[in-house]
């Protein structure tokens, strides 16, 4: 009896997750079909047709492509208004690639507040990497914003940066070490303890971070590299 009410429940369930689907037309659904049926080792997400007459717009994991009708011929890249001066691709591209920062092991990170600390920033930075260097007196310049230091050293690139990664968080004031290390140039003083660096390491490679310094909006946008003061707060805001 139990299997059975189970079954049901999932089997309603299914048809309700059905039928909250948008229904897509005929020749969106033909697309969809000659794509799974030419590249069946593909996952295919959404698929519509696009601004451009004739051609349709299909995501593949976070990559967006545009294909004709036959699902012979693909374009990567952005489509753009002219008219309207808009990257059509652009807002897609951002939403595939957003990270759940909700998932983020927050105690691995130290704290930096400002003003009300209303605006949150998720950073990973190296403290021998010389654009994480020139980033800091940037984000110095922001107000009301709430800032989580993930310590990721590059080995390859930075040999002697974990030893200091290790250093700053083992240090009795963390933000003042680090300060005295990205802005004064003060390299702290070597210490050892139970510290989050290698984790946060094995973090970054599994969101796919490569590179430092790299941000993380409070929704999950990103902003690799460095950036002045302006774009950052242009970002925070939710614009470029």
């Amino acid at each position: 009896m139990k299997k059975t009410l189970l079954a049901l429940a999932l089997a309603v369930t299914s048809l309700t997750a059905l039928a909250a689907q948008p229904a897509m037309d005929p020749d969106t659904a033909m697309v969809l079909n000659k794509l799974k049926q030419s590249y069946p080792s593909t996952t295919f997400g959404n698929i519509e047709k696009s601004a451009l007459p004739g051609v349709y717009e299909i995501t593949m994991g976070k990559n967006i492509a545009y294909t004709d009708k036959e699902g012979r011929y693909f374009l990567f890249g952005s489509v753009y208004d002219m008219q309207t001066r808009q990257d059509l691709t652009a807002p897609k591209r951002e939403a595939l690639n957003k990270i759940d920062v909700t998932k983020l092991p927050l105690a691995d990170a130290f704290v930096t507040k400002r003003g009300n600390g209303a605006r949150t920033i998720y950073l990973f930075t190296d403290p021998d990497c010389p654009y994480c260097k020139k980033l800091e007196p940037e984000l110095a310049k922001l107000d009301n914003v709430t800032i989580y230091t993930f310590l990721f050293p590059i080995d390859s690139l930075h040999p002697d940066a974990r030893n200091k990664a290790e250093s700053i968080w083992c240090a009795k004031d963390k933000q003042g070490a680090w300060n005295s290390l990205m802005i004064a140039g003060q390299v702290p003083e070597s210490k050892k303890c139970a510290n989050p660096v290698e984790r946060n390491v094995a973090l970054a490679e599994k969101l796919n971070i490569r590179g430092t310094p790299f941000l993380m909006s409070a929704d999950g946008r990103s902003l690799p590299g460095a950036a002045p003061a302006e774009k950052i707060t242009a970002w925070l805001e939710g614009s470029q």
